[in-house]
């Protein structure tokens, strides 16, 4: 019985906590579109601003 109530317990939590990770990661968006409807002109679609760092390494690594 008392394994059955930790159980539930944790399984409780478990789904607290991912209901919080999921609110988080909804605000993270909202704030996302937010800035880029703010950074388009008129109405357009706009982007996130590009960083002059590239992706990727200019040479790649020697072994």
């Amino acid at each position: 019985m008392y394994e059955f109530e930790t159980h539930r317990l944790r399984h409780a939590e478990l789904r607290r906590e991912a209901a919080q990770e999921r609110l988080a990661r909804e605000a993270v968006g909202a704030r996302r579109v937010a800035r880029r409807e703010e950074a388009a002109p008129l109405g357009t679609p706009g982007a996130e601003p590009h960083t002059d760092r590239p992706r990727r390494h200019r040479f790649p690594r020697t072994a």
